[in-house]
């Protein structure tokens, strides 16, 4: 594994830890990047990586996003990522979700973590077996909140798909309007029932066909391959999978007039935010559109940590500030002609004191 304060993506993180244990096989990274606003807050992710460095850049460029995206939604809480470096023939163990929940409690509370890609409901049920510093756990009661976060998130970047609709194409509804979205898991999946109950026409696409396929014939959807999504001609295209795809080849092949999905760090490199721009293509910065999740996980851990009850409507009223939080990002970007994503990156930065 390189040094990773050489990475580019570096960012002055406060901490970065690689944690070994040998007896369960974890090998896991834990990267806080700011705790300006509060204790770093941010998902676990499961995956295998094919090498090591790819690992360390992917929990740096995770732990900063969490930074940004807590801070523009108004959370009390800095930024953390970690991840959990599957191997490639080795499945997660309840040793494995024990090791890292030790190291996560020997941070003493700097570090908060729930589930992410890889990570259910059930892993950090048992992770809260072995520290307090977890949030995303199941909640009895259809009123409480907290859970599964992929629905908030869902709920979040429908509003913001909403919004650019209505910004960029000067619609005030999103039926008959066409999305194509590349992932239909969990995230992917709920925004596009959302999208569907209100009239949008869809064009479906996941890595596991078949579910791309179930979801299409349940909604009246179209689908795409894999590897074709990204060239559908359509109005929003919706990212809901991994990131770093708006690279050189992959804002080439766009034909839309909105990018606007869940997926983390999907602009690969600084200069293509800008190059999105240039196409006349409106983008919703990542870490705002899709902040409902951790707004949830957010509002779950505060409440148990102070033992005061929470109530999910205040999850709601905070995720419906997304679509203004979205308005002002490009109103600015309107007026002052630096693309969206470096707009939303400055007022984060200002928040979190950088």
């Amino acid at each position: 594994m390189t040094a990773f304060w050489t990475e580019a993506d570096f960012d002055d993180h406060e901490l970065v830890e690689v944690v070994r244990d040998a007896k369960s096989g974890l090998t896991a990274i834990i990267a806080l990047h700011s705790t300006h606003l509060g204790p770093g807050a941010g998902g676990t992710r499961f995956w295998h990586y094919a090498e090591p460095a790819d690992a360390m850049r992917d929990a740096l460029r995770l732990s900063r996003g969490m930074s940004y995206k807590n801070a523009m939604a108004g959370l009390p809480m800095g930024g953390g990522k970690a991840v959990i470096l599957a191997k490639k023939d080795t499945a997660k163990t309840p040793e494995m979700l024990a090791a890292f929940a030790d190291a996560v409690e020997r941070l003493n509370g700097q570090y908060v973590t729930a589930e992410d890609v890889g990570i259910s409901e059930a892993d950090m049920a048992a992770v809260a077996q072995r520290t307090q510093y977890v949030s995303g756990l199941p909640v009895e009661g259809e009123d409480a909140a907290g859970g599964d976060p992929g629905p908030f998130t869902a709920l979040g970047i429908f509003l913001g798909i909403k919004a650019a609709v209505r910004y960029k194409l000067g619609k005030d509804s999103i039926e008959g309007v066409h999305v194509a979205l590349q992932g239909t898991g969990s995230v992917g999946g709920g925004v596009a029932r959302l999208l569907a109950r209100d009239g949008a026409r869809l064009t479906l696409s996941d890595i596991d066909a078949g579910r791309a396929e179930a979801l299409a014939a349940e909604l009246g959807a179209e689908t795409a391959a894999a590897d074709a999504i990204m060239s559908v001609s359509c109005d929003v295209f919706s990212p809901n999978a991994l990131g770093a795809i708006l690279d050189d080849e992959g804002i080439a092949r766009l034909d839309c007039q909105i990018v606007a999905g869940g997926a983390n760090n999907q602009i690969k490199r600084p200069e293509h935010g800008p190059m999105l721009a240039e196409r006349g293509i409106l983008y919703a910065p990542d870490y705002v559109i899709n902040a409902g999740g951790i707004i949830s996980v957010t509002l779950e851990y505060l409440c148990r940590r102070d033992k005061a009850p929470c109530d999910i409507n205040e999850v709601r009223k905070r995720i419906a500030l997304i679509p203004g939080r979205l308005e002002q990002i490009w109103q600015e970007s309107d007026r002052s002609g630096v693309s969206p994503d470096q707009v939303a990156d400055r007022m984060a930065q200002e928040l979190i004191g950088r």
